[in-house]
């Protein structure tokens, strides 16, 4: 079966690089899957799940949650350059419903636009996390 390249980027970290049967990335506009030979195109990457199949197109190996960024892709290869990664598996739900509650506290505390803007981008990638619990 052929594959194409997938590169999965963090600010800390190379995260994944390898061959894979397809990768589905949570575009801005909505999921994308990714195959060999796909037509070039840059996206941004909405927080959510990215699901790897690295051995068929049947499969999820898998499953990383970003918390946004973007995505590169060419005929060859699927770029991704995630603002944060967490395995899907490591997610814990208390955890994450304590930092959604504190997050939206720090949103109505907010003083100016800049931390507005901060808390309410934390506030969605932690309400698509644990969205992300539900789906999968």
């Amino acid at each position: 079966m052929e594959k194409t390249q997938f590169e999965l980027v963090s600010p800390e970290k190379l995260l994944h690089a390898g061959e894979v049967a397809m990768v589905v990335v949570p575009g801005a506009e909505g999921d994308f899957g990714v195959l060999p030979r796909h037509a070039p195109m840059i996206s941004t990457v909405r927080p959510g799940v990215i699901s790897v199949y690295e051995e068929n197109r049947s499969t999820v190996s898998r499953r990383i949650f970003v918390g946004g960024g973007f995505a590169e892709v060419t005929q060859e290869r699927c770029t991704v350059l995630a603002d944060s990664v967490e395995a899907y598996d490591d997610i814990d739900r208390g955890e994450t419903e304590r930092a959604l509650k504190d997050a939206r506290e720090d949103l109505e505390d907010a003083k100016n636009e800049v931390e507005k803007t901060e808390a309410a981008k934390q506030v969605k990638v932690l309400e698509e996390k644990l969205r992300a619990l539900e789906t999968f």
